[in-house]
């Protein structure tokens, strides 16, 4: 048997990427983790349906000198917004549900939404608002949960059935913004269109069937020793975070980020999501969910995280030349997590790539690490 990082060299070769400038990544990353900057990285490049390199650097627990592996578990935080918003397509594909369904027509307790000034909106958020971030719901949680992220305590319907008590902050529709809250909603409406719970929906419907089996929301004992560590960086210091890696004795599975997964388990996603719905002859979603998730549907709004995005449904979208700027292509869309998790898809390319760090910083989409992956992965390209 070839060893693996020859076998990937002729991998890449085979598929248009140059083995040398792909190697160029983990000695990129291992730089950020001499620097401080980072205590460890996973990175995952795959093109045409082959992984071309999958890459460890550094340290997945570095006072305990455990070392970073290629199957290191990540809490991978907003990264599971897509996946959300891919349930919800699937109830879209089986006549469960609607895009221009009023939130209301699957929960009631949304009837009566108002405006911040207590006016009536012109009209009903839908499931299309929510999952393109143009509803008016607030981008957090409200004061009474404030904490529900970080604790978990609450199950999934009684916290929507607080968010659905907060006022609007705009019309639906007329501006963008991220709502933490909005893909909550739609994690309930998941549980209320297919009479099962949000969380084991996800695991039968996604999961099996993409053998993402190190993919959950809450993580078995035996999966405890292959979770990083949480990390602050702040004033150039690299610091062990106070941070709670097991989420023991959790309720909310939080389909807004609550997700815990791998750079590989990652990858069989958007493998899924770039060959049109499909993987490995498992049909998940339709070819039609596919390119209605990641069409830009936000028009000339200003959105997403970085220059040039539009927003699709769940998925953040180049949508022109400003968004190029990491060597990507017009039309390429990705999602990233509050700790420095990205992924993305480049359909022009036939690209998947995943990064997974577990950082809190202030640089979000654009830390230095996720633009240099990206960047170095299509330079790697050759034909």
């Amino acid at each position: 048997m070839l060893p693996l990082l020859l076998a990937l060299s002729l991998a890449a070769a085979d598929h248009g990427m140059d083995p040398a400038l792909l190697a160029r990544i983990p000695e990129r990353m291992k730089a950020f983790v001499a620097g401080g900057a980072t205590a460890g990285t996973v990175t995952l490049i795959q093109r045409n349906g082959v992984l071309a390199r999958l890459d460890a650097a550094g340290w997945q627990d570095r006072e305990a000198k455990l070392a970073m592996k290629p199957d290191t578990i990540f809490q991978i935080a907003s990264m599971t917004k897509p996946v959300t918003g891919a349930a919800i397509m699937i109830l879209v594909d089986e006549g469960l549900v609607a895009l221009t369904d009023p939130v209301e027509k699957h929960l009631p307790e949304f009837r009566g939404q108002v405006l911040s000034d207590g006016r009536k909106p012109t009209r009903r958020p839908t499931l299309r608002d929510l999952l393109t971030h143009t509803s008016g719901m607030p981008g957090g949680t409200p004061a009474g949960v404030s904490d529900i992220f970080q604790r978990r305590d609450r199950t999934l319907e009684e916290a929507v059935l607080i968010y659905s008590q907060q006022r609007l902050l705009s019309e639906p529709g007329a501006q963008w913004r991220y709502s933490n809250m909005g893909i909550a909603t739609l994690g309930r409406i998941v549980e209320v269109a297919s009479g099962m719970a949000y969380h084991r929906f996800l695991k039968e419907r996604i999961f099996e069937p993409l053998g993402m089996k190190d993919t959950f929301f809450f993580p078995p004992n035996e999966k405890h020793g292959r979770i990083a560590a949480m990390y602050s960086y702040d004033n150039g210091k690299l610091t062990r975070a106070e941070f709670e890696l097991y989420r023991k004795d959790a309720k909310y599975p939080a389909p807004e980020g609550g997700l815990y997964s791998t750079a590989s388990d990652m990858a069989a996603f958007y493998q899924m999501m770039l060959d049109g719905g499909v993987f490995q002859d498992r049909r998940i979603l339709s070819p039609a969910a596919v390119a209605a998730m990641t069409g830009v549907h936000t028009g000339e709004l200003k959105a997403g995280f970085a220059p040039g995005i539009g927003y699709g449904l769940s998925w953040g979208v180049v949508r022109d030349n400003d968004g190029i700027f990491r060597l990507n292509s017009t039309g390429a869309y990705g999602h990233g997590g509050a700790w420095r998790t990205y992924g993305w898809i480049d359909p022009a390319k036939k690209l998947v790539g995943v990064i997974m760090m577990q950082r809190i910083s202030r640089d979000g989409d654009l830390a230095d690490e996720i633009n240099a992956v990206m960047a170095m992965a299509s330079a790697a390209i050759v034909n």
